[in-house]
């Protein structure tokens, strides 16, 4: 035994091969660093950076210190973005399995005000939410908060940067003053401290450093030249014909001038931004984490809940404003151990931006020529079917699969991941045979119930 395995938690039998399942073999330095102390009910400033596993870390320590409390939600976390939030809840979700009958809810614009409510008062345990929906529902009295015996600040400066100071202050307020505090930031800057001050008890602060997914993220810059940088990028993406990638733009507009671009040179491209509204972003990043979508152009908010463990490729078609956004846009690849490569376009007048951010050491290359650009990505090799019931209808994953597999005779091998939320699930199977398994998954039966199928599309732009 090392002392990165689980065991050394003294975690019950039934959590650790709940992780064991869902891959976790060893611990990542933060939750090696900060699990113990959190386990033992300190309150903890985590300095680490998407990727490295403090989702799992923080879902662990809410789960070991869920106190019932007659409905009232016993745990709390606050994320700056609803991607964001729906990621966390899942992953605790995930988590949650060896603990009978637990209650997650997400709180978060783009939802049902109703159907929260109504979900609120048929009790809960943990909540993941957005600081605003979560304060709306506090100050309409649909929400008690007096129970809570965890609240958790993740991407703390983000949260701040985003104007959600007051809001956080009220919620934290409302919480018993006893409460552990678990707060997590990519940076440390003064507003992030004072927010540790004002709302934490003699707290253990622990930086992670570097994780192997950070060392692994190869890092190339292409230099335009006298190119044009929307036609260098066509270059690039048709060079690298990437299995999944994100490209990143500092604007809205330019997001969708790229997405346009990029399809219309041959390459499927979808943007993601604040402007759509939010089924379809919660659609296009479904596709994406379902290995059903290729290239996905984004900005830095819309992606802030982007969680995909094999995306190939970040690309930076904008240089990002400052070192923190880089790191951020980064760590969206090579997770988990796996390799990555982020490329950086950069023009001659970009010299500086470079440096500041990290990049004056990066290896560089010019960008391929216009003949790579003959080499079209292929289509993606999943597609992704929707069943019209959840955890509502009692479904599980392994229904979803003995339907596939024996009713329909798809092989296990062409059945990727599999999303269950409270009324809807997903599938991911392999292009070739979706067609085939959506007309069985529709005649036939789940757990000897029948339910509507329909492929997941791609949304379109008016």
């Amino acid at each position: 035994m090392t002392d990165t395995d689980f065991s050394t938690l003294q975690l019950p039998a039934p959590w650790l091969d709940n992780l064991a399942r869902l891959g976790y073999r060893e611990m990542t330095p933060i939750q090696r660093l900060a699990l113990p102390a959190m386990l033992a009910g300190t309150d903890v400033q985590g300095h680490a950076s998407t990727g490295t596993g403090k989702t799992a870390a923080f879902g662990l320590a809410v789960l070991a210190r869920l106190a019932p409390e007659g409905g009232r939600p016993s745990a709390l976390v606050l994320c700056p973005t609803r991607e964001l939030a729906a990621q966390v809840a899942d992953e605790i979700r995930r988590l949650a399995r060896p603990v009978a009958h637990t209650k997650v809810l997400t709180l978060s614009g783009g939802s049902s005000v109703e159907r929260e409510r109504a979900a609120l008062g048929h009790g809960v345990d943990i909540i993941v939410g957005t600081p605003g929906r979560v304060q709306d529902h506090l100050a309409r009295g649909r929400l008690d908060l007096g129970g809570v015996t965890t609240l958790v600040l993740d991407e703390a400066d983000r949260m701040l940067e985003m104007g959600f100071i007051d809001a956080v202050t009220a919620i934290a307020g409302a919480t018993p003053p006893d409460r552990q505090t678990l707060l997590f930031s990519a940076t440390f800057p003064e507003p992030v401290r004072a927010l540790c001050a004002a709302f934490q008890r003699a707290a253990l602060r622990i930086e992670a450093p570097p994780d192997e997914r950070t060392a692994r993220a190869a890092q190339l810059v292409y230099e335009l030249g006298a190119l044009d940088r929307m036609a260098a990028l066509v270059r690039v993406v048709g060079h690298h014909r990437p299995d999944s990638a994100v490209i990143f733009c500092n604007h809205r507009q330019t997001c969708d001038e790229v997405a346009s671009a990029l399809t219309h040179a041959g390459f499927a491209a979808v943007a993601l931004h604040g402007g759509m509204d939010q089924h379809d972003r919660n659609t296009v990043l479904l596709l994406l984490r379902h290995g059903s979508l290729r290239l996905v152009v984004a900005t830095d908010v819309a992606a802030r809940g982007l969680d995909v463990e094999e995306l190939a490729l970040v690309i930076n078609h904008d240089l990002p404003a400052d070192v923190d956004l880089y790191t951020h846009r980064i760590g969206r690849t090579a997770r988990a151990g796996r390799d990555g490569l982020a490329i950086t376009l950069a023009g001659p007048g970009d010299r500086r931006a470079l440096a500041a951010l990290g990049l004056g050491g990066a290896p560089t290359a010019p960008v391929p020529a216009a003949g790579a650009t003959e080499l079209r990505a292929p289509p993606p090799a999943m597609a992704t079917i929707a069943i019209q019931g959840g955890r509502q209808d009692r479904l599980r994953p392994g229904d979803i699969v003995g339907a596939l597999t024996t009713e329909v005779g798809i092989a296990g091998s062409d059945i990727g991941q599999i999303t269950i939320s409270d009324r809807i699930s997903f599938v991911a199977v392999a292009a070739p045979v979706a067609a085939r398994a959506l007309a069985g998954l529709g005649a036939g039966r789940i757990k000897k119930q029948r339910f509507r199928a329909y492929r997941v599309e791609l949304p379109t732009r008016g």
